[in-house]
């Protein structure tokens, strides 16, 4: 359900219209027994292994964390995509033709060409649900851990207990351990640890740290599909500042699906601190519902993926950050007056000259006042310009 923000951003961005014509994926569909089998849950006991010539698996950077029973336990949450490789290519074609007709582009080039081809093939590619996944985590016991079953969204979540002495990544924080597939040794992924204190950053994407600047359904399709991504500027610096003053754990939340884990997960690696990236779970069977989740129900995934940071590092210090186009303001103002003092501050950025934005909704104090209802004013600040936040960033560290 969109809230006012989300409606309105809707409603001057003509949504509706744009979604209605949007092509159907219908070679996402999985096999009916694996869709069927895969509300089973973890106990599915029709789960079946990849077979690795035919599959892709993503595997998800993540944040390992102590338990709060058992504090020399570390654990954490591994994510995992699954698709069936190639399974895609009797429709990308017209898929990305239906792109660059709407956007009134000819796809000359092959750059261009590829570019579309590689972002949009995680929206074509059949996704694979009722599958499993041995992985070597290359701690200090070298230990292998089963993934899976994956959900009816080709998705698996497994909570793991990490065995083995880590209590020296407290001191060390944002020491780094890999893990890998074991059928292949360039598919990797990272876990960050992350000690019961000290200092983390929740950091929104689109409009904070990469530049999207448009609120319109062709400009979001352009931004993801075509364009490359550029960085806000100056904030690469602001996070480098940032990584230096507090050395904090890093979480980037964005309400884009999963499907764009490979591009915005590229981006991040290449200009900001490294950090998990939480995306929403979801397999859409055509590009509206793509759009429909960036501008519906933002407010409430993040709350939800934010309860969930808090239950594993309810006592470290945070600051959020964000900007005015969707609902980052209200999402951190809830957060707030949920979690007490969890929250040390937020950072939101105004963003201006925004073609088919309300700005004068959007960026109002009305807007923020309401937002930040019982917050305190010390602890929420509107900027323009990173180096607004210089200070404010070095004021944390005393």
């Amino acid at each position: 359900m969109a809230n006012h923000q989300e409606q309105e951003t809707r409603e001057a961005g003509a949504f509706h219209d744009v979604e209605k014509d949007m092509p159907l994926l219908q070679g996402r569909l999985p096999p009916t027994l694996d869709k069927i089998t895969s509300y089973l849950g973890k106990a599915n006991p029709f789960a079946q292994p990849i077979d690795p010539a035919n599959s892709i698996v993503w595997l998800c950077d993540n944040t390992a964390y102590q338990s709060a029973s058992f504090p020399h336990t570390w654990q954490a949450l591994f994510v995992a995509a699954f698709f069936e490789k190639d399974s895609g290519r009797a429709v990308i074609g017209k898929v990305v033709a239906d792109i660059t007709q709407k956007l009134g582009m000819a796809a000359d080039g092959e750059d261009i060409q590829e570019r579309i081809r590689e972002r949009l093939q995680p929206f074509v590619d059949q996704i694979l649900p009722s599958k499993t996944l041995e992985i070597m985590f290359k701690g200090n016991k070298g230990e292998v851990f089963k993934l899976g079953p994956s959900n009816r969204d080709g998705i698996s979540h497994n909570e793991i207990k990490l065995h083995g002495h880590y209590d020296d990544m407290i001191t060390r924080s944002g020491r780094i351990i890999l893990g890998r597939r074991l059928d292949d040794e360039d598919n990797n992924m990272t876990t960050y640890f992350a000690g019961p204190t000290g200092w983390g950053v929740i950091s929104d994407i689109d409009d904070t740290i990469k530049t999207t600047m448009t609120p319109s359904p062709l400009g979001i399709l352009k931004s993801t599909f075509i364009d490359i991504p550029k960085p806000i500027p100056a904030m690469p610096s602001l996070y480098a500042q940032i990584a230096r003053r507090l050395n904090p754990t890093w979480f980037y939340l964005s309400a884009s699906p999963y499907n764009l884990y490979p591009f915005l997960h590229r981006f991040i690696k290449e200009v900001y601190p490294g950090g998990t990236l939480l995306l929403r779970d979801a397999s859409w069977m055509d590009l509206a519902g793509f759009l429909a989740s960036l501008t519906v129900g933002t407010q409430g995934y993040k709350v939800g993926q934010m309860d969930m940071i808090h239950k594993w590092l309810p006592k470290r210090k945070w600051l959020c950050i964000g900007d005015s186009t969707q609902t980052d303001p209200e999402a951190y103002g809830e957060i707030y007056r949920k979690y007490p003092g969890w929250v040390k501050k937020i950072f939101i950025r105004k963003v201006s000259d925004v073609a088919e934005m309300n700005e004068t909704d959007k960026n109002s104090a009305e807007r923020f006042e309401k937002a930040f209802k019982d917050v305190p004013r010390d602890v929420w600040q509107v900027f323009e310009k990173p180096v607004e936040l210089m200070a404010a960033v070095d004021a944390l560290k005393k």
